[in-house]
């Protein structure tokens, strides 16, 4: 009798605490969420970009930016990513009417870290080559895993402002100069506990012209691996405790 009393309670308890994490975690993360979208202003997208580093035309979350340019010129655009994030850059380029061109071009998308180190693209088609018949070519970047810290040397994707460069780096020399259309969109999206990793940066990296991401540039101390390894706990407490309760001898009268 005293046996199934206490298996009684430690599964209450087990039970409630749980429970009571679970609701303290969404409450957190709920009113984060809330916090965020009352601070953040409706945005217009930006209808132009700049031509260089230093004039990189911010691209708001969820918003995607227009230009018009010209064959040749370098288009230069920044977003934010906080650590645990994974970005994702496209691009789609309208080109000219065909009867205009000379021959087929090739596109190019480059994403920049905060220090302008060219970052590699984990996956996605950042060159493209477009047809003289190709009325638009997309070109898109996703990067590795943004890292909470690490050296600066390794070239790791640290939080901060990442910088968008499009161009065109192989065309005919009579197709330059005429007029293109680009939109761009920039993605920054969660990677999961899988990735997340421990460190804080002390800064950002050149991030005063973007937007700090909605749990901040370090990520949020909550993850899916919290979830994880609670729920994991609690499932071994309670495997245990039932297999006290099946394996345990009888008491002799």
């Amino acid at each position: 009798m005293r046996d199934r009393t206490l298996t009684r309670r430690v599964s209450a308890v087990l039970l409630a605490a749980t429970a009571l994490f679970t609701s303290a975690s969404a409450a957190s993360a709920a009113s984060a969420a809330s916090a965020a979208s009352a601070d953040e202003a409706p945005t217009e997208a930006p209808t132009e970009a700049g031509t260089a580093f230093r004039t990189a035309v911010a691209i708001p979350p969820g918003k995607k930016a227009t230009a018009d340019a010209s064959t040749g010129d370098y288009l230069y655009w920044q977003f934010p990513a906080g650590a645990g994030q994974q970005a994702t850059a496209k691009a789609t380029v309208t080109l000219p009417e065909a009867s205009a061109r000379h021959g087929a071009a090739t596109w190019q998308l480059d994403v920049f870290d905060g220090l302008r180190r060219r970052q590699a693209c984990a996956s996605g088609e950042p060159t493209q080559r477009a047809s003289q018949q190709d009325a638009t070519v997309t070109l898109t970047c996703t990067l590795r895993t943004v890292r909470a810290w690490s050296e600066r040397w390794s070239n790791d994707p640290l939080p901060g402002a990442y910088y968008i460069r499009l161009t065109v780096v192989d065309a005919a020399d009579q197709d330059l100069g005429l007029p293109v259309k680009a939109e761009v969109e920039a993605d920054a999206k969660d990677a999961g506990g899988a990735q997340a990793g421990g460190g804080e940066l002390g800064a950002p990296l050149h991030a005063a012209a973007v937007a700090e991401p909605e749990d901040g540039w370090n990520g949020s101390w909550f993850t899916d691996r919290w979830a994880w390894t609670v729920g994991g706990a609690v499932l071994g407490a309670l495997a245990a405790v039932g297999g006290y309760v099946l394996t345990r001898h009888p008491r002799r009268r």
